[in-house]
């Protein structure tokens, strides 16, 4: 724990500290991210909440530069909720194309489709109502809430947490989930004043993806070097390493993936000969096609035909 704030029993700030306890960091931090914020079409005033909601299903284990044109295309189709949820949630899977984790296009489906049922069609505002809609989490709701309408929020996705982790806890890396003493850490490092919070959260992501990254960290370039607990003491080594990437080639994941793309670029049924063509062992086939139906991403029809889902 750095000595910018006193801890409780847990090591977490104590928020009734007589300054915030994060006060020292939130200038340096939003200095920077003013001079140095990347320009993406989300963070700009036109996105809306919907634009930024899109961009955060995209963006979940997605680099941004595989976001960027998938997102620009789909805006240009579905600038609204409604526009989405009067399409079939097989058009939003073949939208998707590559981006991976297909099953975020269906639940951003879903999401369009509760919005224009519940809220008229626009996303909601209140954190309450973001969170009660069909896949959005806790992390979701926080960054709609504080990216598209400004409110104070903690926002807690990877990049962050790798930040709070270093700056104030002093370790090199969080736990592989979030835990309720990063969630306390977090509330306690709020700005007080709502739009400086909401600055606040995505300032700390862009130092966590662009300086204070998971390899080869930029401390000369940090706003805060002065002030890391972790690079004050020496940087110490984590007890264990960043969990890796798990691997592609051969999985049932490459598998899916082959199907789909089958699936996505036809406009009609596809038979079962053409999905055995793109996989040539049929158990691992038969398990990845099962699996696609399973989770709503593929629909079987009569006479051994498949096609993406309608309803």
């Amino acid at each position: 724990m750095t000595a910018l704030t006193k801890s409780q029993p847990d090591g977490t700030a104590d928020p009734s500290s007589e300054h915030a306890p994060g006060a020292p960091l939130h200038s340096p931090v939003i200095d920077w991210f003013d001079e140095h914020a990347r320009d993406l079409p989300w963070r700009r005033p036109e996105a809306g909440a919907w634009g930024v909601m899109v961009s955060e299903f995209m963006l979940q284990q997605t680099p941004v530069n595989r976001v960027l044109p998938v997102y620009e295309q789909w805006l240009a189709r579905w600038p609204r909720p409604a526009d989405l949820a009067a399409e079939a949630p097989g058009e939003a899977v073949r939208a998707w194309g590559r981006l991976g984790y297909p099953r975020r296009a269906l639940r951003l489906h879903g999401a369009a489709a509760a919005i224009t049922e519940r809220h008229g069609g626009d996303v909601p505002a209140d954190h309450a109502q973001l969170l009660a809609l069909p896949g959005i989490g806790e992390y979701t709701a926080a960054a709609v809430a504080s990216f598209a309408y400004g409110q104070r929020h903690a926002v807690l996705d990877t990049n962050v947490r790798r930040v709070f982790a270093r700056a104030v806890t002093g370790v090199q890396y969080p736990p592989n989930a979030t835990t309720a003493a990063e969630r306390r850490l977090a509330r306690a490092l709020l700005p007080e004043d709502e739009s400086t919070a909401a600055r606040w959260a995505a300032a700390s992501m862009e130092l966590g993806a662009l300086v204070c990254t998971a390899k080869n960290e930029s401390c000369h370039r940090c706003p805060i070097a002065a002030q890391c607990a972790w690079r004050l003491a020496d940087k110490p080594a984590h007890e264990g390493p960043p969990r890796r990437g798990q691997a592609y080639a051969g999985t049932d994941r490459q598998v899916r993936g082959r199907l789909l793309a089958v699936l996505r670029e036809a406009h009609s049924p596809v038979p079962q000969a053409a999905l055995d063509r793109v996989w040539q062992e049929p158990v691992q086939r038969a398990r990845a096609l099962d699996g696609l139906v399973a989770d709503g991403l593929v629909e079987p029809l009569p006479g051994g035909l498949y096609r993406l889902p309608l309803t």
